[in-house]
C-alpha cells in the first residue's frame, strides 16, 4: 500500500487528548508516526491551518438498502458519509427486508466491500419484521458482523419482549439502541404543542418519549446491559438520562444537529423539510439538549440521516415521511450550534464524533494511535461556504438547512489509508 504524509497540521486525537502541530505518517493503512521529520512517503497532503483528527464517526445512518434504492444504497451513502468527513457509519435495519438475519447483514458488508468507500457497518434489527414481537436472532447477525441493535423507526412496546432483549444483549455484550417512542401516543406529524394547535396538525407529545425511556431504564436497572438512546430530543429526556447516569446505569444517548438547531416553529411554514421522528421540539427543549452535551449527559452526536425521495417529500405535511439527510453537512452544524457559541472546545466536539460513538458500539475506531486503522479526517475550520443540496454525494435533497451559511468543512476524508474523498 502506498504512503501519505500528512504535514503542518494540528493533530486532534480524543483517545488520548492529544493536540499538538505536527506531521502525521500513514503507510500500509496504519497511522505510522506523528511528529516532525517523518521523511518522504508516495503523497504529501499540506494540512496547513487544518485539523487531522479521527475519522468522523456516525452510529446512526439510514441506507435504505435493500428495497429502497431509489432514495439511497450503500454504494450513494458512503459517497455522502465520505464527503461529510464520516469515515464509519451505522446503518439501521428498516430495510425492505429489515436487517433481521445473519444473511442481510452479511449482504450489507458485502455492498460496503465492494464499494471501497467507508467502513459501513449493520445495525441488527432487535425484533423479526421490527414487529416488536419476536426477538430476532441476535447471536447469528452478531456472528454475520452486526455492531449492536435497533428496531430504529419504531420502539419495542412489549415491556417483556424488552426485557428478554435487554438480557441477550446483555449475555452477548453488545449495546441495544432503542427509539424511544410509546406508540399509544404516537401517530401524530409534528411536536404537540401551541404551534401544531394553532397550524391543526396532529402532535407527538415530549411524554412518548420519555415514558419509553422511563421504562427501559427501570428494566434495566438489575439487567445492566449497554443501553443507548437515539436522537433525544426533549427536556425531560435529557433529565431522565441525567438521573440515571448518576446512579451508576449503563446508558449512553445521542443528539442530531436538528435538535440543538431548530424548534418547531419551522413547522409553521408548512415545509415537509422540517418533518422529523422525533420532532423538533420548543426552544427549551433545544437549549436543554445543549446543556446536555455540555454536561456530558449527552453522550455522542449522530445525523439519523434518513433519505427521502422529493415527491414523498412534497405530500403534504401530515402524510409526508419523517427524516432528513445530515451527513455532508452535520460537521458545520455541530460548530455552529456547540464550537461557534462556546459550549465545547473542537477536541470535546470531535470525541463525540469519533473515540465515544466507537466505544459505544465496540470499533476499534476513534483513535490517531500509532498501529491504528488510518482512518483520519482533514478539517479546515475556518472554510466558510453555503450547504446547497444540489451538490450533495447522496441520493436525496432532503435536507432543512439548504442555504444556510457555515463554516468548517472536512477537506479530506482518508479510510484505510487511501484518499477516498478530496475537497475540489
Amino acid at each position: 500500500m502506498s504512503s501519505i504524509l500528512i504535514q503542518h497540521g494540528t493533530i486532534l486525537d480524543p483517545s488520548r487528548v492529544f493536540e499538538t502541530r505536527a506531521d502525521l505518517l500513514i503507510r500500509d493503512g496504519k497511522i505510522a508516526a506523528i511528529g516532525t521529520g517523518l521523511g518522504s512517503a508516495d503523497r504529501v497532503i499540506d494540512a496547513t491551518g487544518r485539523y487531522v483528527t479521527p475519522g468522523l464517526l456516525d452510529i446512526h445512518v439510514h441506507f435504505r438498502e435493500p428495497g429502497d434504492e431509489e432514495e439511497e444504497t450503500v454504494a450513494s451513502g458512503s459517497a455522502a458519509a465520505v464527503a461529510g468527513g464520516f469515515t464509519t457509519v451505522c446503518c439501521m435495519p428498516n430495510t425492505k427486508p429489515t436487517l433481521d438475519n445473519a444473511g442481510q447483514v452479511e449482504f450489507i458488508r458485502r455492498q460496503a466491500e465492494r464499494v471501497g468507500l467507508a467502513n459501513v457497518h449493520a445495525v441488527g434489527a432487535i425484533t423479526k419484521g421490527r414487529e416488536g414481537k419476536e426477538l430476532a436472532e441476535m447471536g447469528s447477525m452478531l456472528e454475520g458482523g452486526a455492531i449492536a441493535f435497533s428496531d430504529d423507526g419504531v420502539g419495542v412496546a412489549d415491556a417483556s419482549v424488552m426485557r428478554k432483549a435487554l438480557q441477550y444483549a446483555k449475555m452477548f455484550d453488545v449495546v441495544l439502541m432503542q427509539h424511544c417512542e410509546e406508540p399509544t401516543l404516537s401517530g401524530g406529524a409534528m411536536h404537540a404543542g401551541l404551534v401544531s394547535l394553532e397550524l391543526g396538525l396532529p402532535g407527538i407529545p415530549a411524554e412518548a418519549e420519555q415514558l419509553m425511556i422511563g421504562r427501559d431504564l427501570l428494566l434495566n436497572q438489575s439487567i445492566r446491559c449497554p443501553y443507548h438512546v437515539q436522537h433525544i430530543s426533549t427536556a425531560g429526556s435529557v433529565e431522565l438520562i441525567r438521573q440515571a447516569k448518576k446512579s451508576g446505569l449503563a446508558v449512553t444517548c445521542e443528539v442530531s444537529p436538528h435538535h440543538l438547531l431548530l424548534t418547531d416553529e419551522a413547522c409553521r411554514s408548512y415545509d415537509t423539510h422540517y418533518k422529523m421522528n422525533p420532532p423538533l421540539r420548543t426552544a427549551a427543549d433545544v437549549r436543554a439538549c445543549v446543556e446536555g452535551v455540555r454536561d456530558g449527559t449527552i453522550d455522542i452526536l449522530a445525523t439519523d440521516h434518513a433519505p427521502h425521495r422529493a415527491e414523498e417529500k412534497e405530500l403534504e405535511f401530515a402524510y409526508a415521511p419523517f427524516g432528513i439527510i445530515g451527513l455532508e453537512c452535520a460537521l458545520p452544524l455541530y460548530i455552529k450550534a456547540l464550537v461557534e457559541p462556546g459550549h465545547l472546545t473542537w477536541m470535546q466536539m470531535i470525541e463525540m464524533m469519533t473515540t465515544r460513538p466507537a466505544q459505544i458500539v465496540k470499533l476499534q475506531k476513534g483513535t490517531l494511535q500509532i498501529g491504528a486503522d488510518a482512518d483520519v479526517t482533514i478539517i479546515d475550520p475556518n472554510l466558510r461556504w453555503t450547504i446547497d443540496v444540489g451538490q450533495f454525494a447522496g441520493k436525496s435533497r432532503n435536507c432543512p438547512f439548504h442555504g444556510w451559511n457555515v463554516t468548517g468543512r472536512a477537506t479530506a476524508t482518508i479510510v484505510g489509508g487511501a484518499v477516498k474523498w478530496e475537497l475540489r
